[in-house]
């Protein structure tokens, strides 16, 4: 499955940069459609690698399975 993400927001903590999820769409065949309500917007994000693999856990995916880039 491949994941474009927007992020809400980038911010600064003492660990470094967090992003939080603006809005999330899933593309499949062709079809894009918008995923944001199944996941915690209000999670403070690390990296793109970090969100990965909390979608492959949430669609009980193989990391392998999952793309995720920043629109």
């Amino acid at each position: 499955m491949h994941f474009e993400y927007r992020p809400a927001a980038v911010r600064e903590t003492a660990e470094g940069p967090r992003f939080r999820i603006g809005r999330l769409t899933v593309t499949e065949r062709n079809d894009a459609r918008d995923v944001t309500a199944l996941v915690d917007r209000t999670y403070d994000y690390a990296s793109a690698r970090e969100l990965r693999w909390h979608l492959a856990e949430r669609f009980r995916l193989p990391a392998a399975a999952v793309t995720v880039r920043a629109a």
